[in-house]
């Protein structure tokens, strides 16, 4: 007889017994609606690892009535696609749903297009990556996107706590939880593994009582944690040193970091999009061509893949590391964010407004505007900003020599204005 593990053993039956996801299945949202009024269409789950896709999609199929087929993305292909395909069309229709959707590729997601257009399926996906990137158009545009967030602590202690109440092979010890800190850090807020690590523990005591600490949960589980998991904890400390290291400019310790994403098989686009957001936050104009070669890189690396885009991808590291760097675009575009939230809508002055009609340009629309390029140099001085907050400066170049140059242009047509 197979023995199911704790976290497959407490998966939820019905919506009312799922934890988090209240923006989709709370009273009156979404998801709830859909599945009550039993209008069931095609969905794709977006979320990180164990917080529900899974258990959404076979709770939504068993509350449709549809039979339901499960399909992982790493194990199947096309193959298997027409299979069910088959065998949905004896059944009057099915829902597939298919786990990790972002590694089909695409001839792999149009064999679903017919039968999702004609009705033979109803598909819900499940990715931990952004489908506008991994899923095509024509597939996407026949589901709906549904975003799941990740488990907050008050929902990772409500899953213990159930667990702990309800299951029965927990329920043959004295379980008193006395620390959740490190069961949290360790799980890295998948609920799956989450309960799956408190089984681990509890098997270990062999005790009739169990206390939780921290102290017990890292002895026990440290030994048997992998070097390098892409969805626990690893993966977010390994990421975040690693764009330290290049932030910083060492393209030693950004290789070193690299080469631990490489070995752990990390996705190579995950790495590549990450330097693409590098270029920009932390380089900026101090290197306008980081953008470039990063852009480069991950379209580069969708092409290649592994084993031979780990050279591109080592190449594109010691690039943005060496480069000089600025995040004055990053701190301009956050200050406008906060800016805009605290005056709201501020009227556009009225002579940089468009006037494409007769009543505009009565209503003196564009009026008195100046047209840069009718003046010496390209330049006329005028106001763009909303009156309120004339002569905000939200700008400010990096100590580099690419913006110290833009810093004398700035100076040369505003000094007077924005103080440059």
């Amino acid at each position: 007889m197979l023995y199911a593990p704790l976290a497959e053993r407490m998966r939820p039956k019905t919506l009312d017994e799922c934890i988090g996801q209240e923006h989709l299945i709370g009273k009156g949202k979404v998801l709830r609606n859909m599945v009550e009024n039993g209008q069931l269409n095609s969905i794709i789950f977006w979320g990180p690892p164990g917080v529900g896709k899974t258990t959404l999609a076979q709770i939504i199929a068993k509350q449709s009535g549809k039979t339901f087929f499960g399909l992982s993305a790493i194990a199947a292909g096309v193959k298997e696609i027409r299979e069910v395909i088959d065998l949905a069309k004896r059944a009057n229709g099915a829902v597939l749903f298919i786990d990790e959707i972002h590694r089909f590729n695409k001839s792999q997601q149009d064999s679903l297009l017919g039968a999702v257009e004609k009705g033979i399926l109803t598909l819900i996906g499940a990715t931990t990556e952004n489908p506008s990137f991994e899923v095509n158009s024509a597939l996407l545009s026949r589901a709906q996107v549904y975003v799941l967030k990740e488990l907050s602590e008050e929902n990772l202690l409500q899953l213990i706590t159930h667990a702990i109440a309800n299951d029965e092979t927990l329920g043959k010890k004295i379980i008193t939880l006395k620390e959740t800190e490190a069961l949290f850090r360790y799980s890295g807020g998948d609920a799956r593994k989450l309960l799956n690590l408190l089984e681990i523990v509890f098997n270990t005591v062999t005790e009739n009582e169990v206390v939780i600490t921290n102290e017990l949960v890292v002895n026990t589980i440290q030994q048997k944690m992998a070097l390098y998991d892409k969805s626990g904890e690893q993966h977010y400390d390994i990421i975040s040193a690693f764009i330290k290291s290049i932030r910083g400019s060492d393209p030693n310790a950004a290789v070193y970091y690299l080469a631990r994403m490489i070995e752990g098989g990390e996705d190579p686009k995950f790495i590549a999009r990450r330097l693409l957001i590098l270029a920009s936050e932390d380089i900026g104009n101090a290197n306008p061509n980081a953008l470039l070669l990063a852009n480069s890189c991950f379209q580069a690396v969708e092409v290649i893949g592994y084993p031979e885009c780990r050279i591109i991808l080592s190449q594109a590291v010691i690039y943005l590391a060496t480069s000089p760097k600025s995040n004055a675009s990053y701190v301009a575009i956050n200050d406008a964010i906060d800016l805009v939230k605290k005056t709201g809508d501020l009227p556009v002055p009225l002579h940089i407004r468009n006037a494409p009609t007769k009543l505009m340009k009565q209503m003196d629309y564009g009026k008195n505007y100046l047209y840069a390029h009718s003046y010496e140099d390209n330049f006329a001085e005028q106001e763009f900003l909303p009156d309120h907050i004339a002569g905000t400066k939200l700008y400010e170049p990096g100590n580099n020599a690419k913006e110290e140059e833009l810093r004398r242009n700035l100076k040369k047509w505003w000094k007077e204005k924005y103080g440059y």
